[in-house]
């Protein structure tokens, strides 16, 4: 059968190849689920087998955005302790984590991937370790709305077992032992991981972070994912807290003891990476550890700024992250385009810290490196996957920046006419194509009302 193909034309083109490739008007033709061709000026006019031809003036074409940190069930608890810090707001909201379900789970999973896909986002993950016994399949319920919303997913298995008892912060209630949490994350893998080119979900294994989950459980977490040769993430040097925390009960740094437990390597990656030292930059380019920058969360639970400007000179990897909706209610992923370039020029480096084409750099392909998926996604190159997105940037919003790529990142957020995720369309004029937005708000509303019955009956 002769594949198909869809010519997108008369756009400009931020290609975020090695040579940050643009065009200022060019074409994409895309066979079947990768692309073929990417180049100035029209398309070749021999194709044969053209099922669509895609009119992109006045638009940016970019691969599309992969977000690399982010906790799906926190949709259905946004806008509570919005004065908090990292550890008081966990504090306040574990109780109510702790007693999620599995519908409670798919649906805060619709409505925050529908938030990211609507936005730009075709590559989507999410560390999930809230796990109440009998409360059903939560890891299932949320592969199957990434699947049904049409993005590419990563699924970060996620654990506790270092209750209030053991001096962690979850209540003992919420954790699993040592042993389930290794078993039902093997299960996981077993069950849904595909390591094949083009895979649409893949499976890490992530313990939640030091200050709840066992030193044992990072160890043999870290073993697990190597024997099945998946990737590792969890949460790292967010807080000057966590970073006390880790002094206190084991005597070193994040950092080191990360290093200590098998937990630094290119198949590692960690979320905000705010309180990082000379040394642990060093450490984490040394090895190829790579970072999920994010500027909202940190600005909104007063973290701090990551030296995203200093891993980047130094090779670390760093992408970019939305994290939970708890900790960022936009649940939006462009807008840390933005963030990232702003919030990083409060920093040490100033208006050198980071420019457009850097933060567009995070976005895509810098985030595709972090889950290890750089030869596949996050640049605009024949032979990789057809994840693009089309930005119009025509309107009011953008109309007298004359440069594309400066009116995405510095600009309003940008309407996306379409998304494409293996060359099949996702968003079309800024609506999803396979799931009804309204009916998941209606849903999601409907849980966030249950959840807050559940806890303050509880």
């Amino acid at each position: 059968m002769a594949v198909e193909r869809i010519v997108i034309e008369n756009c400009a083109i931020a290609t975020v190849d090695a040579d940050d490739t643009e065009y200022a008007s060019g074409y994409i033709v895309v066979a079947g689920r990768t692309i073929e061709s990417v180049g100035a000026g029209k398309a070749p006019g021999n194709l044969a087998n053209v099922v669509r031809r895609v009119d992109a003036t006045g638009h940016l074409a970019t691969p599309g955005l992969v977000n690399t940190h982010h906790h799906f069930y926190q949709w259905i608890t946004r806008g509570l302790a919005t004065d908090h810090n990292l550890f008081d707001w966990l504090v306040a909201l574990y109780p109510t984590w702790a007693r999620i379900d599995e519908t409670m789970t798919y649906a805060a999973a619709q409505g925050s991937l529908a938030m990211m896909a609507r936005g730009g986002v075709t590559t989507a993950m999410d560390h999930h370790y809230v796990f109440p016994k009998g409360t059903g399949d939560l890891s299932g319920a949320i592969i199957r709305a990434a699947s049904e919303t049409g993005v590419r997913f990563t699924l970060a298995r996620g654990s506790m077992d270092r209750g209030e008892k053991d001096g962690g912060l979850p209540p003992d209630f919420a954790v699993e032992t040592l042993d389930d949490a290794l078993a039902a994350t093997e299960a996981t893998i077993d069950a849904h991981h595909d390591a094949s080119f083009g895979a649409m979900t893949q499976i890490a294994v992530a313990p939640c972070s030091p200050f709840s989950v066992s030193t044992e459980l990072m160890r043999q977490g870290a073993g697990l994912a190597r024997r099945k040769g998946v990737r590792l993430h969890t949460h790292g040097s967010e807080t000057v807290e966590e970073e006390q925390f880790c002094k206190e009960l084991f005597g070193m740094g994040p950092t080191d003891y990360f290093e200590s437990t098998g937990w630094l390597g290119e198949d590692v990656w960690m979320a905000h990476c705010v309180h990082m030292n000379d040394s642990d930059i060093t450490a984490f380019a040394r090895t190829g550890t790579g970072v999920a920058h994010c500027p909202s969360s940190n600005a909104r639970l007063a973290a701090g700024i990551a030296r995203v400007p200093d891993m980047l000179a130094a090779g670390v990897p760093v992408g970019l992250g939305v994290d939970g909706t708890a900790s960022n209610e936009s649940g939006e992923l462009h807008t840390e385009l933005r963030n990232a370039l702003l919030v990083n020029r409060l920093g040490a480096h100033r208006e050198a810290a980071l420019n457009a084409r850097q933060a567009l750099r995070l976005g895509t392909h810098g985030g595709a490196r972090v889950l290890g998926r750089a030869a596949e996604i996050g640049s605009l190159e024949a032979g990789k996957l057809a994840d693009l997105v089309l930005w119009r940037l025509d309107t009011l919003a953008h109309a007298s920046i004359a440069d594309p790529v400066t009116a995405l990142v510095f600009g309003a957020a940008a309407p996306v006419t379409l998304s494409l995720v293996g060359g099949r369309a996702v968003v079309e004029d800024g609506r999803l194509l396979h799931v009804d937005e309204d009916a998941v708000a209606r849903s999601t509303r409907e849980q966030a009302r249950r959840l807050a019955r559940i806890a303050e009956e509880a």
